[in-house]
């Protein structure tokens, strides 16, 4: 997937956007592929990305790294970072996977489900 949009969308909006899907597939018609995470008010929005974690984002976005990696290059407690982390990846926005290192040992190694993310909210 290329592209993530995470917005602020009303309820009703959400579930038209499930029937359209449902109709689509009603009518054996091909499903486009999309990546959205919406949310219902821009509180809500904002209780997942942090400045923090916005940060966190954009040092993904320029490479992939493990949980470590990050919390050297943003100059943050190691358990701090894990929890940002685990808090995307549980609304789809990162991906962990374990990696083997070479010799001994296995490391979280942490990347964006998309190449590009777009915040959407009407106030």
């Amino acid at each position: 997937m290329r592209k993530t949009e995470i917005r602020v969308e009303p309820v009703e909006a959400f579930f038209e956007r499930g029937r359209k899907i449902a109709m689509l597939a009603d009518r054996g018609a091909p499903i486009p592929p999309s990546r959205i995470v919406a949310f219902e008010d821009i509180e809500s929005l904002l209780h997942l990305l942090t400045e923090k974690r916005v940060l966190l984002l954009k040092q993904l976005k320029a490479s992939p790294a493990s949980i470590s990696d990050l919390a050297k290059r943003l100059n943050r407690d190691r358990s701090a970072v894990t929890r940002d982390v685990h808090t995307l990846a549980r609304f789809g926005v990162v991906q962990v996977a374990d990696k083997a290192l070479p010799g001994h040992g296995r490391q979280k190694w942490i990347t964006p489900v998309a190449r590009d993310i777009r915040l959407t909210a009407q106030l």
